[in-house]
């Protein structure tokens, strides 16, 4: 499996666990299901029901992950103890500017440190395709999503696309990392 690690972080609550998020194919079938589990729980809380495998597989044709790839872009996995339970993406705007795009964290893994783990790994990779700032958007009920990413250092705002579910926009200046 071609994988490289971006970051790996140590010990988080609780106990001795232990995340390593690492630059994957989103084609991989740990990356597919993901990013299916990801379009179920964006989708279902946004319809307020359960979707089915078809408006699943609808999404993902109707939002590729084409772009998330070098030079364009980058996609990682996160493994809580070796078990694929998060991930996420960036995709470069333009030369200076990466957004991000598809975290996620499984239910069963919130409050381990994963989503940091991601954000620092996805930053990572953004810096090393050149990108000076990062940027995204979300939905207003993506209430945790939201919290993470001010936690991180984002700050809103004014709009920067149109996408039809964009409802805030975050931005993050990248510093270079220490040599």
């Amino acid at each position: 499996m071609d994988r490289n690690p971006i970051m790996t972080t140590g010990a988080t609550p609780p106990g001795n666990s232990r995340w390593e998020v690492v630059a994957e194919p989103f084609t991989t079938p740990d990356a597919t299901a993901l990013r299916r589990a990801y379009y179920a729980e964006v989708a279902g809380r946004y319809w307020e029901r359960s979707v089915t495998e078809d408006e699943i597989d609808q999404g993902m044709l109707d939002f590729p992950a084409d772009g998330l790839v070098p030079p364009t872009g980058q996609f990682v996995v996160g493994r809580l103890d070796g078990r694929p339970l998060a991930c996420g993406g960036i995709l470069l705007l333009d030369p200076d500017t990466a957004e991000l795009t598809r975290v996620y964290v499984d239910r069963r893994a919130r409050g381990t440190g994963g989503g940091a783990a991601l954000l620092a790994a996805l930053e990572g990779a953004a810096r090393g395709l050149g990108a000076t700032r990062m940027r995204l958007d979300t939905r207003t009920d993506l209430v945790e999503a939201r919290a993470l990413y001010a936690r991180h250092g984002y700050r809103e705002i004014p709009a920067y696309n149109s996408g039809p579910y964009a409802q805030h926009w975050f931005e993050k200046g990248l510093e270079l990392a220490a040599s």
